[in-house]
């Protein structure tokens, strides 16, 4: 049985092991897009990692080192930063893959009201729960990159995003519900429900899916300006 200390990087291993074996499929050839990649990686997990480290400090989430090699760059564990690498590799993976299987548009029609319905329910989520300080700053962030969407950008990938947001959900329930408790004695990463709505999604605070929604907009923003066509 795998030493407690090193669940969480077994975690970053399994969530990088399929898409990093599959990234050389001549259909596909996910890595030629290796400096899209990388830039869209840095510009997104340097923002999230500074969130990261903020809401460390307050008091927002932590870590249980009974799972942690004991690494620390600042606040966060190695294994943290480790995350934000292999989830938006495998979250560009899904991504590709889906585009080119399933080249067909599925949300051609709806995107629109997909963008709005993001829009408006975490902008008044984020305002009454404006005391939590996860949710009003997730929701906000949400609220305003989909507004930017709807009204401003306008990109033409957003429905295949939205498809890849929602297929990507399956995998991030299963290793962010690990991270959270649903497979250990006790979570890895905990949260303060002072700070949140209080409704889990299994034992997953359900803001992290709205987390995971604006993280990948703006991955996947950067991502495909820069990538070859």
């Amino acid at each position: 049985m795998i030493d407690d200390h090193y669940q969480y990087l077994l975690i970053n291993l399994l969530t990088i092991a399929y898409p990093l074996a599959q990234s050389y499929e001549r259909r596909i050839r996910f890595l030629s897009q290796w400096k899209a990649i990388l830039t869209g990686t840095a510009v997104a997990s340097g923002i999230y990692l500074a969130w990261d480290e903020l809401f460390t400090a307050f008091g927002v989430w932590g870590f249980n080192e009974d799972y942690l090699l004991g690494i620390y760059i600042g606040r966060l564990p190695l294994e943290e930063y480790n995350f934000f690498w292999t989830v938006p590799f495998a979250c560009l993976f899904i991504y590709e893959v889906m585009n080119h299987f399933f080249p067909r548009d599925w949300f051609k029609n709806s995107h629109q009201a997909i963008t709005f319905f993001f829009l408006v329910t975490t902008l008044f989520l984020g305002a009454y729960f404006l005391d939590r300080m996860y949710t009003s700053i997730c929701f906000f962030l949400t609220a305003s990159l989909m507004g930017m969407q709807f009204f401003v950008l306008k990109r033409p990938w957003i429905g295949r995003f939205f498809r890849g947001y929602f297929v990507s959900l399956i995998p991030f329930l299963i290793m962010n519900g690990w991270l959270t408790g649903s497979f250990t004695e006790a979570p890895i990463v905990w949260y303060n429900n002072l700070e949140n709505m209080g409704l889990r999604i299994g034992t997953i605070p359900a803001e992290d899916s709205m987390y995971l929604l604006s993280y990948l907009f703006i991955l996947t923003l950067v991502y495909e300006k820069l990538k070859t066509k």
